[in-house]
């Protein structure tokens, strides 16, 4: 399992606080491991959940017609890069 950078462990904490992951702690998360099927076992309803926290968060909305969104909620290391890469300065 990779470490956790920063803003990843902040987002993995965001994860399981807007979802109530119960039993899942922030530092378990794999910044690698799929957000969705096989990895944490996330659904769209928790993709919807999960983009309403980011935009209250981070000041951004995750528009659902936006094509990068696949790659981005790919892994928590992937939708951190996207958070950074679009949240205001």
């Amino acid at each position: 399992m990779s470490t956790q950078s920063p803003a990843e462990q902040e987002l993995a904490e965001l994860l399981i606080e807007s979802l109530n992951l119960e039993g899942v702690a922030a530092a378990d998360i794999d910044p690698e491991a799929p957000l969705f099927g096989a990895g944490l076992g996330l659904d769209s309803i928790d993709a919807l959940e999960l983009a309403l926290a980011i935009s209250k968060r981070y000041g951004f909305q995750l528009k659902s017609d936006n094509e990068e969104n696949r790659r981005a909620f790919g892994s928590l290391r992937a939708l951190s890069a996207h958070i950074q890469q679009h949240q205001p300065a």
